[in-house]
């Protein structure tokens, strides 16, 4: 990080969104010392730059942290076991924005389920994207393992108005859920999009990834009763729009 230019760019300034991240879980599993140095070494330099200018810090944390829970849905409260070295930074991440708090920095946390959206980074791309990528060219999306592991998919935009939301609230530190409470299995994401694509096509199946958790599934009372915050895009309600108007290009 360039510290000398990042103290260039937050003068004068109210707020720190902070959603810069080496963000796959695979690779964190190959290069977990450049995750570690970019992931937490970058967010503790975030935070001090806060300290010293006095302002509001609002980070991506991750569902991540969570990794595979004991209960669903999953509330704030609940255990963290991160199961991946990129999910261990996320969770030190939290253990950095704690410290701050105690010496006086307003830093919020949000825990980003699996977001979605138009224009998805291929590099980092996520289930979605993939599966459209292969709907788009006809053919049938694969799926890592047997396809019972669910998701909680969030829009882009719903996370988007989560940070400002955040940003502009009143709470000084504090992690929230950002998802939907609804959850869909790959294999009935798949199945969805099969259908709305109406091809006569199956998915077909590879072997489970490494580091992938089971299921997410997200409690999001305390961000609706503390920020006000719930989510507007339904992801089948997008896909279906997507697939329908054939807008395989915008995603």
């Amino acid at each position: 990080m360039d510290v000398k230019l990042l103290e260039e760019i937050t003068h004068n300034v109210d707020g720190i969104f902070h959603q810069a991240a080496l963000a796959s879980v695979q690779e964190s599993f190959t290069k977990p010392d450049e995750y570690n140095e970019v992931n937490v070494n970058g967010t503790e330099n975030i935070l001090k730059f806060a300290k010293k200018l006095k302002i509001k810090v609002v980070y991506a944390s991750s569902s991540s942290v969570y990794g595979n829970p004991k209960n669903i849905p999953i509330k704030e409260t609940d255990e963290k076991n991160p199961v991946n070295p990129y999910a261990e930074t996320k969770l030190k991440d939290e253990e950095l924005a704690a410290k701050y708090a105690k010496m006086g920095v307003d830093v919020i946390g949000l825990r980003y389920f699996n977001v979605f959206g138009m224009r998805q980074s291929k590099e980092y791309a996520g289930v979605i994207k993939l599966f459209l990528e292969r709907i788009r060219d006809g053919l049938p999306p694969k799926i890592n393992g047997d396809g019972t592991q669910f998701r909680d998919f969030v829009h882009i935009n719903d996370v988007v108005n989560a940070n400002i939301m955040a940003m502009d609230s009143n709470v000084k530190h504090d992690f929230f859920n950002v998802g939907t409470n609804y959850a869909v299995s790959i294999l009935d994401l798949a199945k969805m999009m099969i259908q709305y694509s109406q091809l006569n096509i199956e998915p077909i199946h590879g072997p489970s990834l490494k580091g992938d958790v089971q299921r997410t599934l997200a409690d999001i009372n305390s961000i609706n009763e503390k920020l006000y915050w719930k989510p507007s895009i339904m992801i089948k309600d997008w896909l279906k729009d997507i697939i329908s108007l054939r807008k395989f290009n915008e995603v």
